[in-house]
C-alpha cells in the first residue's frame, strides 16, 4: 500500500472538516510508525502550504503544477487524494501561519527539525518554477520560516539559494561572512554537504523524488565553494 493510499485512508477516517484537523490527528494515528509518521508529515505539509501559498500568490501556473510532481510522484489512482487534501487547504479558514506552526511543533518534538528547511526548499522549488520568485512568494515564505524559528541569516541563506546565482554570493549560500578564513569555508562546506546526503534526507522523510532538489542544494554549495577557493588560489 501506497503513502497516498495511506493518507488518503488517514483523511477519510478523520472526523474534521479542515486540513488543520487532520494535522492534529497525526500526532496519533501514526503513533506506531514514526518513520511513517514523518513522511505522511512531510507530504501533507507541502500540500497544505503550497496551496496556501498559491492562494497567496493568486495564480497557479502549469510549472508550479510541474514542480509540485517533481517533488512527489503521485500514481494515477491516488492523484484524487492530494488534489483533495490541496482543496482543503486551500478553502480552510485558518490561515497559513497555523499550519505552519503545527508542522514546527510536531518536527521539533521528533527531533527532526531539518525537515522543516526541506519544506522550505520545496516551498522554492515551487515558487521559482514560472521563473522568478514573486515577493508575495518571499513573503509568504520569510513569514514561514520566522515560524519555524529560523534566525533571518539562514532564512537568506536559503533565499539565496534559489534566487542568486552562487558565483555572485558564494559565502551568503553557504550563511558566512566573508569575513570568514578559507578553514570556517571549508568546515561550513562539508557539513552542509553532509547534511544534504540522499541517505540522511530518506531518513527525515522525505520521498525519493525530493533528491533532485537535495541534487540541486548540493551543487549551490559545491559553486559557492568552488568560487570563494579560486578567489583564494588567485591571493
Amino acid at each position: 500500500m501506497s503513502i497516498w493510499t495511506r493518507l488518503g485512508d488517514f483523511v477519510s477516517r478523520a472526523s474534521c472538516a479542515a486540513l488543520s484537523g487532520v494535522m492534529e490527528a497525526l500526532r496519533t494515528v501514526f503513533e506506531g510508525d514514526p518513520a511513517l509518521r514523518r513522511k505522511v508529515a512531510f507530504s501533507i505539509a507541502m500540500i497544505a502550504l503550497s496551496a496556501k501559498m498559491a492562494k497567496a500568490d493568486g495564480i497557479v501556473t502549469q510549472d508550479e503544477v510541474r514542480a509540485f510532481q517533481q517533488i512527489f510522484e503521485v500514481p494515477a489512482g491516488e492523484v484524487r487524494n492530494v488534489a483533495r487534501l490541496y482543496d482543503l487547504a486551500k478553502g480552510d479558514i485558518a490561515g497559513f501561519e497555523t499550519y505552519a506552526a503545527r508542522m514546527a511543533s510536531l518536527f521539533k518534538e521528533e527531533g527532526e527539525e531539518g525537515v522543516l528547511e526541506d519544506i522550505l526548499d520545496g516551498l522554492f522549488h515551487i515558487a521559482k518554477a514560472d521563473g522568478y520568485v514573486h515577493d508575495r512568494e518571499v513573503g509568504f515564505l520569510r513569514r514561514t520560516a520566522e515560524i519555524f524559528r529560523f534566525e533571518e541569516t539562514r532564512f537568506e541563506q536559503i533565499l539565496a539559494r534559489h534566487a542568486v546565482s552562487p558565483t555572485e554570493n558564494p559565502y551568503k549560500i553557504l550563511g558566512l561572512e566573508t569575513s570568514a578564513s578559507f578553514d570556517e569555508v571549508k568546515r561550513k562546506y562539508r557539513s552542509l554537504v553532509a547534511s544534504s546526503h540522499p541517505d540522511r534526507l530518506i531518513a527525515r522523510g522525505v520521498p525519493r523524488e525530493f533528491i533532485a532538489i537535495a541534487t540541486e542544494r548540493v551543487a549551490a554549495f559545491n559553486t559557492a565553494y568552488e568560487t570563494i577557493e579560486r578567489a583564494y588560489a588567485r591571493i
